[in-house]
């Protein structure tokens, strides 16, 4: 399985060879890099840890970790999982045409967008209460949430307001519509998860369907 970690700059348009208009999201690979290297004689399980950019100020259990693999710190630490081909060493930079072309599909992960703490009607589209004369001001609230005497509590999974957003999601089977080796980014079709200026994973896909 193919993986590397990238950051989100943002959404363009680019044109196609039949002047078709595309929204693109470009990931920057930029200084993706090995931190180490995780076995399965020795760990259990095989991953590669990633990372990108540079902290500036990490703390000292950081400090030692990425002093320990020779690389200099960086913004977050990732692993992918990773299979017998992949030989890179600790401190090795990464490019991304060595994971990816143009027309594969790949699976894209980060964290949705935060709301904060939203009511029933945004977070879960209620409808909301009556508008007329007669009604309490109760009008975005979400009603009854059980009965009383039978069942006598509220079933778990009821709908209700909460925290909305700020959840790991992952788009799967996303084309890759463009690759720059030099500069070291991608361009995947349509939108993906996460804000600009965050770290996501790009691993190739899972589920490829035939028809696409």
């Amino acid at each position: 399985m193919s993986a590397l970690i990238a950051k989100k700059i943002g959404m363009t348009q680019i044109f196609d060879e039949n002047s078709n208009a595309l929204g693109v999201t470009v990931l920057s690979i930029g200084d993706c890099r090995v931190v180490q290297i995780k076995k399965n004689e020795v760990d259990g399980y095989s991953s590669a840890q990633l990372t990108l950019g540079t902290k500036k100020n990490p703390s000292k259990p950081i400090q030692s970790h990425f002093k320990k693999h020779n690389t200099e710190p960086g913004e977050v630490i990732m692993e992918v999982q990773i299979d017998e081909n992949f030989s890179y060493k600790p401190g090795t930079v990464l490019n991304v045409k060595d994971f990816f072309e143009v027309g594969q599909k790949v699976d894209i992960t980060g964290l949705s967008k935060g709301k904060g703490f939203a009511g029933v009607m945004k977070r879960h589209n209620h409808s909301g209460q009556g508008a007329s004369h007669g009604v309490h001001k109760v009008h975005r609230g979400g009603g009854s949430i059980g009965n009383a005497s039978f069942p006598g509590h509220v079933f778990k999974g009821q709908k209700m307001p909460g925290r909305m957003g700020n959840h790991k999601r992952t788009v799967q089977s996303v084309t890759v519509v463009g690759i720059n080796e030099e500069e070291n980014y991608i361009l995947v079709n349509g939108s993906v998860p996460d804000n600009k200026g965050n770290i996501v994973k790009i691993q190739s896909a899972v589920k490829v369907s035939k028809w696409q």
